[in-house]
């Protein structure tokens, strides 16, 4: 049911729905690359059952094209209202105009775009850089002066998130000379790309001569720990491993000595995105652009184990 009402003539974006009740939500997805990403999926659609909507998923499976069939499926379809996790950062402005056009408000999670912020409504996202940032003083105080020789698993090429968190790294590390990426390559996000990619590196480098890993989500941090078991070395010990996302496995991995430390990106966008949809759609009340969810740095120093149990049956 669609609830939508005449843009009024002062408005500048989009149009107020008087109700929030029988809502239809189109939800665009990256896919499924990551547990997080799934546990992402899994919050969303709880948030959307326990407010009483009707939310129409689409798995992009990674690819920008299909996200963008699938906006155009929901503006066909006459929807309320659209949320989507953008694959990659540029080439939305055609489609985001067409949102604008039919009136309809478009909130992105987790990642944002290269695009005009007047055509969408608002940004429900951690501080990418910040997190990155998080990583890179995490290892500048380990090491404590002493020269380290750091490998990178960067995410989806393209991707504010691998954009993000790369630039927050650097900048940490940018004053000490004592740590230097040696190696920085894609490994798309996913576990299993994170241990081929890990295998290379400790191919071209040696294992050795490796101080550090910084991978930009868990996933391709816990493909990288097979690979450095599988080349008979300790991974947390020989190897440091810097992470991103706290997801229940990376815990676990802290838990048993295997990963030193990672910050959490909560799933649970979708929640202030609806709060926001909610005042906006009921009464024209307009969100900021950007709203910041909040990171944490998690380490040897805390329970991983209870977090990891209280984690593990959130749709990771």
């Amino acid at each position: 049911m669609t609830l939508k009402t005449t843009l009024l003539a002062s408005a500048i974006a989009f149009a107020p729905i008087a109700a929030f009740a029988e809502m239809t939500i189109g939800f665009s997805q990256i896919g499924s690359e990551s547990g997080w990403r799934a546990a992402e999926t899994t919050v969303t659609k709880q948030e959307a059952a326990a407010r009483g909507i009707d939310l129409k998923f689409a798995d992009a499976q990674q690819k920008q094209e299909n996200q963008i069939k699938a906006i155009r499926s929901f503006i066909a379809q006459g929807v309320d209202a659209i949320l989507v996790a953008p694959v990659v950062a540029t080439g939305w402005d055609e489609v985001l105009e067409e949102a604008k056009d039919a009136e309809i408000p478009v909130v992105l999670l987790d990642r944002t775009v290269d695009a005009d912020k007047a055509l969408y409504l608002t940004a429900v996202t951690s501080d990418l850089v910040h997190e990155g940032n998080v990583a890179g003083q995490w290892l500048v105080d380990e090491m404590a002066g002493a020269d380290c020789r750091i490998v990178e698993l960067q995410g989806t090429t393209g991707s504010s998130p691998a954009i993000d968190r790369k630039t927050g790294f650097e900048q940490a590390i940018a004053d000490h000379p004592n740590l230097q990426i040696v190696r920085s390559q894609t490994g798309d996000f996913t576990r299993s790309q994170g241990k081929v990619v890990m295998e290379s590196f400790l191919k071209a480098e040696g294992g050795e001569n490796i101080c550090a890993l910084y991978a930009h989500n868990d996933d391709m941090a816990v493909g990288a720990i097979q690979a450095i078991k599988e080349a008979g070395l300790k991974p947390g010990e020989d190897i440091k491993i810097v992470a991103i996302d706290a997801v229940p496995d990376a815990h676990l991995a802290i838990a048993n000595g295997e990963m030193n430390a990672t910050i959490e990106l909560t799933p649970n966008m979708a929640g202030p995105a609806l709060d926001a949809l909610e005042a906006y759609l009921a009464s024209g009340t307009e969100p900021a652009k950007w709203i910041q969810t909040e990171s944490k740095l998690f380490t040897a120093a805390d329970d991983n184990q209870a977090i990891y149990d209280m984690k593990k049956d959130l749709g990771y």
